[in-house]
């Protein structure tokens, strides 16, 4: 059995390995290599170091990812050193996972280790995490790996770079030029030619020159610029009881160096990012990093601002948008331990952390936590697990905390804090229902009399207003006005989403574009597409018409495709230069515009529809984080929603700001069902291009399904898309009771089963998403 945390507490299922005996310890002998999984009474794998004869190494590989290798004589080695092996005719790079491993072949067979890098080693508790993940996830634990490793580059130290200083001599002629660069390097001060360069304005020649006799010295100086440390200052206001009781409890828990978890949960504009930065100044006072984990890094564009304030300088950041360079700068900070606080998407969780004491999961009730491909996991989950492996206290930080968190928060496994109040005094704002059939907007039109009336009114009082509509694009759907045929992707079954901006049609799944066809490929006829439903940049049309002097706006992430373009809407929001702003749900959460005071949501009833168990939850959430952008400073905030359903019970409970209702009747439906939290659910996806081959397979598992009192699998059936990226598509669905293992249930129904070569098969354990 593989090793598991002693406590690991899970959204929805707590595995114990020991004291509570709730839950169960999960062979890894599922899917991983046999040589992996072998363990001896004489075997180590965590912290020593010695001189080993053997080892074995983990490969950032989807298969066959752990090795035995020889250690030569004179090489000495410590578990979690990064080393370079050879395998086959290639040379590769992996991570020592095993010392002195029990050995199934003639050792003189094993080739010998190349090389250990010049790499702090991956410590103990980020390989347990490792594990465990790959454990709890049904995927090859070098899969996994290959997250922590992300920046081959990082595990080399840069070349130092070359700098230039004053001898005290003086160069044979003086130029006015010669002289600015003397005056920059006055006081004996060393810097780079380009750094000289750029601050004298001059060229690099003019110092090399300067270099060649002698007037100026090269000298070594570090690869990089330092990492600025945070500094603990004054955040220029001060808590309210509510935060200072808040803040107290976690910074007690961060000054203990216990394993925690904490729900703080707050109304939207209660300062809960302020609570937990005093948790973060505790990390820094004892020595600690900390990580703090956002879910769509556009949010980070406010939040570096107010972590500056607070604390002098920016964090180091993780995400998609950084360069290559600044990938391999950070990377390497964080495992050397110079980098103190992390902010990041959901992948930082991965990095290997050297001295990691306190980890903060912002908005973790979002679903863009969950990774669908590749190694699919929920990184709100799997933060609660590295803190158990690490020893140190998680916050979990939310307005609309997701039921899997709170029925943990009501059972006491979580600690949990409550700021019920708005910041500095103000108010929640007004909620009004618009009943979309009494109040018809009309033909080819999405925005109700009352609306127009409150955004005007809104307008004309030099306040801001939003219109939020959660789908981008022009139209949802294009079809032709003579036949009806509808626009489909050639390699998804999903209509084609037209982007009138770009004047494309493009494919939401696989990204596929292309033009809209001047005939119809059914009829023939000619220019008879016509758009069906709003989409964002329809809406912001219509915006312009009926509000012509004011200046409109749309953000999507078609529009705002990265920090510095999220940066740029603050400052156009802030200085007041969006007078209405036409936002997706990229402008929903986060975001603090004291003068925005009017939020008009479109369509409250679009993600309502489908048989997504989490529909409800995630539509109350999204509407109450919409709602939260209205009024958060002195001015009364006002929001509508436009709704064909006001008597549901999501609407009623926004409405009524009723948070309780709603958990209350979500928790029984969810019980009654008996689903995640109080029951288990897991995927298996199958996907071949050959839809004959996928029928053959897909058959082949259903006769080969085990059954059992109290789990059951569903299926096959196709995936309502049934088709994406060219492949078909069909999945079989596992509900277990809360007490079941279902990676062993899987794990003994695929036992020995050979998926086709031309079929992938994807296991998703507790999944998000069910398309």
């Amino acid at each position: 059995m593989r090793w598991l945390p002693k406590t690991a507490y899970i959204q929805g299922s707590i595995w114990h390995r020991l004291p509570y005996g709730l839950g169960v310890v999960i062979s890894v002998n599922l899917l991983l290599h046999p040589k992996y999984t072998s363990k001896g009474p004489n075997q180590s794998t965590m912290n020593e170091f010695s001189s080993p004869q053997r080892v074995r190494v983990l490969l950032p590989m989807s298969v066959g990812a752990a090795y035995d290798y020889a250690v030569p004589d004179g090489l000495r080695v410590e578990a979690g050193a990064f080393v370079r092996v050879p395998l086959g005719p290639r040379e590769v790079v992996g991570v020592v996972w095993m010392l002195d491993p029990v050995l199934t072949i003639d050792p003189s067979k094993l080739r010998s280790l190349l090389e250990i890098l010049p790499a702090p080693p991956l410590p103990a508790e980020a390989r347990e995490f490792i594990d465990w993940v790959a454990t709890y996830t049904m995927q090859p634990a070098g899969k996994v790996l290959r997250m922590s490793m992300s920046v081959p580059d990082a595990l080399y130290p840069k070349a130092p770079r070359k700098g230039y200083r004053v001898t005290g001599q003086l160069p044979e002629r003086m130029t006015a030029a010669r002289q600015r660069v003397l005056d920059v390097l006055e006081g004996g001060i060393a810097q780079t030619a380009a750094q000289i360069a750029e601050i004298s304005g001059v060229g690099q020649s003019v110092v090399k020159g300067l270099a060649e006799q002698n007037v100026l010295e090269t000298i070594a100086l570090p690869s990089e610029e330092p990492i600025p440390v945070p500094q603990n200052l004054d955040g220029g206001f001060e808590l309210s009881e509510d935060q200072i009781e808040a803040a107290s409890s976690i910074v007690d828990a961060v000054k203990t160096e216990k394993f925690s978890v904490t729900l703080l949960e707050g109304v939207t504009g209660s300062g809960k990012t302020e609570v937990y930065f005093e948790a973060i100044a505790a990390a820094l006072e004892v020595g600690r990093q900390a990580l703090v984990l956002l879910p769509e890094i556009a949010l980070s564009s406010q939040w570096l601002t107010r972590f500056e304030v607070r604390f002098g300088v920016k964090p180091v950041e993780w995400h998609s948008d950084l360069g290559q360079g600044e990938r391999r700068r950070n990377w390497r900070a964080v495992s050397e331990g110079h980098a103190k606080v992390v902010v990041g998407a959901r992948s930082a969780l991965f990095l290997p952390y050297s001295n990691l004491g306190l980890i903060i999961v912002d908005e973790e009730h979002e679903a863009s936590f969950k990774q669908d491909e590749g190694v699919p996991y929920n990184a709100r989950d799997m933060a609660v697990v590295r803190a158990q492996t690490g020893k140190l206290p998680v916050v979990l930080a939310s307005a609309t905390p997701a039921l899997e968190t709170l029925v943990n928060a009501k059972s006491g496994k979580y600690t949990h804090l409550l700021l019920p109040s708005r910041f500095g005094g103000a108010n929640l704002p007004d909620v009004e229902l618009i009943d979309l059939k009494h109040y018809r907007p009309g033909a080819q039109r999405w925005v109700s009399e009352p609306l127009i009336e409150a955004i005007t009114k809104t307008l004309a009082e030099g306040r801001q207003a939003m219109l939020f509509l959660n789908r981008r694009g022009y139209a949802p759907l294009t079809l032709c006005d003579a036949c009806g045929f509808r626009l489909q992707c050639p390699h998804c079954s999903a209509w084609m989403v037209e982007h009138r901006l770009s004047r494309r049609l493009q494919c939401h799944h696989c990204g596929y574009c292309a033009s809209i066809p001047k005939n119809c490929p059914d009829c023939k006829e000619e220019d008879s597409f016509k758009a069906c439903g709003p989409g964002i940049e329809r809406l912001t049309e219509e915006a312009g018409i009926l509000f012509p002097d004011a200046n409109v706006t749309m953000i999507a992430s078609d529009t705002m495709t990265g920090p510095k373009a999220a940066a740029q809407f603050v400052e156009d929001m802030s200085s007041g230069k969006i007078d209405l702003l036409v936002g997706t749900q990229i402008v929903a959460k986060g975001y603090h515009f004291p003068n925005l005071t009017l939020v008009g949501v479109v369509d409250a009833d679009l993600g309502l529809a489908g048989g997504d168990l989490r529909a409800s939850e995630r539509t109350y959430q999204l509407l109450s984080q919409v709602a939260g952008r209205a009024g958060r400073a002195g001015h009364a905030g006002r929001v509508l929603l436009q709704t064909h359903m006001p008597e549901h019970p999501v609407m009623q409970a926004i409405k009524d700001q009723d948070a309780a209702a709603f958990i209350e009747t979500e928790t029984m439906m969810r019980q009654t069902a008996a689903m995640p939290p109080f029951g288990r659910l897991a995927s298996v996806i199958l996907s071949s291009i050959d839809a004959e081959s996928l029928r053959n397979c897909s058959q082949m598992l259903a006769r080969n399904a085990p059954h059992g009192d109290n789990f059951m699998i569903m299926g096959p059936a196709p995936a309502p898309l049934s088709m994406i990226r060219g492949r078909h598509r069909v999945r079989f669905l596992i509900k277990s009771t809360k007490d079941q293992n279902i990676q062993a249930i899987i794990g003994k129904w695929i036992k020995g089963i050979k998926i086709p070569s031309n079929t992938r098969m994807q296991i998703d354990v507790d999944p998000y998403n069910f398309m």
